[in-house]
């Protein structure tokens, strides 16, 4: 018998909710804030086409659409509590329902967080997911802290995610093993979220890189008021990218996207603590670079030779 919108909710994505006072059922979720906390809230749309090709397994996909959100938890230093789920189908597809509840729920239960609420229609696949999480007061990481004489950091490694698209693409040639690592990283990200935590009174900005390094280091740069200096050989990346021909390489690393790696700012002195954090959070931390008083953005080769970025962030109506 065919599922309507009502037995769809309730076999997949209904679930006890313990913490909230009211979960899912009603028009609205309750949710109490624990004493002294501020909520952190964001908010991520997923659409087939555009965020995903329609070839991601549904498990993997239902892991992106809230990973890439509790990456907005990440850079905020926030701890996840909950999070709604806004779902447009072509039509009722239970296997695609059944694989997408399972790899949103895997990763809801490694972070801790429950599926509160929601809605789903008809119409072309379309995922939007809300997020809410608790941070202390002052401690929330934002892109406007950061200040001349910071140095930079990057958590994981970045290019992975751009050097798979560019494979679906055609326009790289990748082994079986090679494909199946980047695919990986494109479909399958990890939020950081131990690792925003962690950064809490050690980073002085944050932001999680979603659009390309050189574009979100500029949202920072422009809610802080400085410039950088970024090296470009102290990127992190993995054996593929490294394989890259330099100009696809340059791609990769500073324009990606789809890394959801945290990119932040701490002090000179810091080190030792920011690598503790990582430590912490089981995260390969890399400085990257520094932050200047001079405005803009300046990228530096091994030599220390200035190497104009012509590559730029993603953006939704202007890139391809």
């Amino acid at each position: 018998m065919a599922l309507g919108e009502f037995d769809l909710i309730a076999k997949y994505f209904a679930r006890p909710v313990p913490r909230a006072v009211l979960g899912g059922g009603d028009d609205c979720a309750l949710l109490q804030p624990t004493p002294g906390m501020q909520w952190a809230l964001s908010t991520d749309a997923l659409v087939e086409g555009r965020h995903f090709l329609s070839t991601v397994p549904p498990d993997a996909l239902g892991h992106k659409s809230l990973a890439v959100n509790l990456s907005d938890l990440a850079a905020c230093g926030a701890k996840p509590v909950a999070f709604t789920l806004s779902l447009t189908l072509p039509r009722v597809d239970e296997p695609f329902l059944a694989g997408f509840a399972e790899g949103l729920y895997l990763l809801a239960d490694a972070h801790d967080i429950e599926l509160v609420g929601g809605d789903t229609t008809a119409g072309p696949l379309n995922i939007g997911i809300t997020v809410m999480g608790e941070v202390p007061p002052g401690q929330a990481l934002r892109r406007g802290g950061a200040r001349a004489g910071d140095e930079l950091w990057v958590s994981g490694r970045l290019g992975d995610a751009r050097l798979a698209l560019e494979a679906f693409r055609g326009q790289v040639v990748l082994s079986g093993e090679a494909f199946d690592d980047v695919r990986r990283a494109m479909e399958r990200p990890q939020p950081r979220v131990a690792l925003g935590l962690a950064l809490r009174g050690i980073a002085t900005a944050a932001i999680d890189l979603s659009d390309g390094l050189v574009g979100d280091l500029g949202h920072v740069l422009r809610a802080s008021g400085v410039g950088a200096t970024l090296r470009l050989a102290d990127i992190p990346h993995g054996a593929h990218v490294a394989a890259c021909t330099e100009a696809q390489r340059r791609t990769c690393l500073l324009a990606g996207g789809d890394d959801y790696e945290l990119l932040f700012a701490a002090p000179a002195g810091a080190h030792a603590r920011v690598r503790d954090a990582g430590a912490r959070a089981g995260v390969p931390v890399t400085c990257i670079g520094t932050l200047d008083a001079e405005a803009g953005l300046r990228v530096v080769d091994a030599r220390g030779a200035p190497v104009a970025p012509t590559e730029r962030a993603f953006d939704h109506f202007l890139s391809a």
